[in-house]
Order: structure tokens, then C-alpha cells, then sequence
């Protein structure tokens, strides 16, 4: 009975984060239709970034035999702290928004909110699969923290793609660049407050709203 409850359960997030992405597509396409503009057709490349931790969280969640084995895991593991970032990352976004538009600035602040929600949602499902897992591992209070300091990863990931323009996929093609700047603001931090201003207030936000969406999540109805 479980097993049905978890399966229908994991059915209804993959139809809502379906539905959420088609109308986030349907919006920028409107838009660039409307307007001409191609402006925020990048948002959907943003959106699928912060796809990938879902789907990574999801096999690890699901691949019951691949969790015996710890090197698969830190490699799964790993990968989905890759691409983490990416989720919440589309918040950032909000940088783009413009009073002078093609457009009324309420469309531009409702289509980016929404792909900024959908981009949260598929971090935050993600964070709680691999939690869900990951405590296997660890102590109860370890694996307590462990989101609070994942989230504050992720706003260290955030600054290091909207101000240094580092990607996901730079961790392969430039590793020794990616890891000089970041070996430059944990060796001098003084001299790069705004790296760790965004870093905490980033991390406290997405830490505000991950337990705010699990609280609201767990609410009895």
C-alpha cells in the first residue's frame, strides 16, 4: 500500500512540474510572438538546467540497488551538487527585468516568477530525494543539517554563474580556472565581500523558502 501511495504521489509531481514547465514555455513563446523578441526565450534553457538535479534526484531516489553501492552514489551525488545551483539560480533572473519593455513590466515580473517557481520546485523535490537517501548514511543530526549547508552551497553556486559566468559544464571543460576562483575567495575572502554578502543572504532566502515549502508540504488538511 505504501509502495502505491509513494508511486501515485511521485506520479502527481511529474504531471505538476510537467504542467508548470509547459506554461512557463507557453509564456515566453507568447511573448516572443507578440513582441517579436527572443528576450526570455533563455529562460528555457535555464528551466532544463534545473530539471537535471530532479531527474538526478529521482534515480537516485528509485535505484534502490545503486545505493549499496557508496562510489555509484558519491558519483550520483556529486552530479546532482553540479547542477543544484541551476534550481534556484533562475531567481536571479529577476536582474532582467525592465520598466522600458515590448511588454506591460507585470507580464515580464509574472513570466520570470514562474519560471523561477518551477526552477525552486524542481530544486527543492530534489533536495528532499536526496536527503531521503543521503541519511541512510549519516547521523540523524548530520543529515538534519545537511540541506541548510546544501543551500548555502547553492547560493556560493549562484554568484559564481551570475557574476563569474561559471557554468555547470565548466567543472569538465575549464576545472583548473573554475577552481582558481574559487580557491581565491576562501584564501582571501576579505577582499571579496560581495561574493560572501550574496552567498549568505542567497543561502538564507532559499533556506527560508525550502523550509517553508516542506512546512506547508507536511500541513495536515
Amino acid at each position: 500500500m505504501t509502495g502505491l501511495i509513494q508511486k501515485s504521489g511521485r506520479s502527481k509531481e511529474i504531471i505538476f512540474l510537467l504542467s508548470l514547465s509547459l506554461l512557463c514555455l507557453a509564456l515566453s513563446i507568447f511573448r516572443c510572438v507578440y513582441t517579436g523578441s527572443k528576450m526570455f526565450l533563455f529562460l528555457n534553457w535555464n528551466l532544463f538546467l534545473a530539471f537535471i538535479p530532479w531527474l538526478t534526484g529521482i534515480l537516485i531516489r528509485l535505484k534502490p540497488e545503486a545505493q549499496q553501492h557508496k562510489g555509484l552514489m558519491a558519483g550520483f551525488v556529486l552530479l546532482w551538487l553540479a547542477f543544484f545551483p541551476n534550481a534556484p539560480y533562475i531567481l536571479t533572473d529577476l536582474f532582467h527585468l525592465r520598466r522600458q519593455s515590448e511588454v506591460p513590466i507585470w507580464f515580464d515580473l509574472t513570466l520570470i516568477l514562474s519560471y523561477a517557481w518551477t526552477g525552486l520546485l524542481f530544486g527543492f523535490f530534489s533536495l528532499i530525494d536526496v536527503q531521503s537517501v543521503l541519511q541512510r548514511f549519516l547521523p540523524a543530526k548530520k543529515a538534519a543539517i545537511l540541506p541548510v549547508i546544501l543551500l548555502f552551497l547553492s547560493g556560493f553556486g549562484i554568484y559564481l554563474g551570475r557574476y563569474l559566468r561559471w557554468n555547470s559544464w565548466d567543472i569538465i571543460q575549464q576545472p583548473l580556472a573554475l577552481l582558481t576562483d574559487i580557491s581565491n575567495r576562501f584564501t582571501d575572502p576579505v577582499h571579496h565581500p560581495r561574493t560572501w554578502g550574496m552567498t549568505f543572504f542567497m543561502g538564507l532566502l532559499l533556506n527560508v523558502m525550502f523550509y517553508s515549502f516542506k512546512m506547508i508540504r507536511s500541513r495536515p488538511f
